[in-house]
């Protein structure tokens, strides 16, 4: 039950996001949520190889390696799935952490509320 919501909430940060951020295209609600879905087996499989991968790199950057990553993931989701245009590398990155924050409040509150 947990992933669905976490998909949900991250369905819905998809959503905003795109209406936030003019260089992000969604042409329907079906198309976010597969993306979101690709998002999430992107997450577990693809971004360990290359977060053990990079070590070095986000050591020498102090973190900041894994925003890239990030956007990495992001594009490779909008590459699989129709109906989702990103215009550049920036606007990934930007979509990822917007994503994020707008993931992390909704997380949030839904702790506050199974309390």
């Amino acid at each position: 039950m947990g992933f669905i919501i976490r998909l949900f909430f991250t369905w819905l940060a998809v959503i905003i996001a795109s209406y936030i951020l003019p260089g992000i295209h969604i042409s329907d609600y079906f198309s976010a949520l597969i993306f979101a879905a690709v998002l999430a087996i992107l997450n577990v499989f693809l971004k360990p190889l290359l977060v053990v991968l990079t070590i070095p790199i986000t050591l020498i950057t102090l973190g900041l390696f894994l925003l890239v990553i990030n956007a990495c993931i992001v594009l490779v989701g909008d590459y699989f799935v129709q109906g989702i245009k990103i215009d550049n590398f920036w606007w990934a990155l930007l979509f990822s952490l917007v994503i994020s924050v707008i993931v992390s409040i909704f997380e949030s509150f839904d702790k506050k509320v199974n309390k």
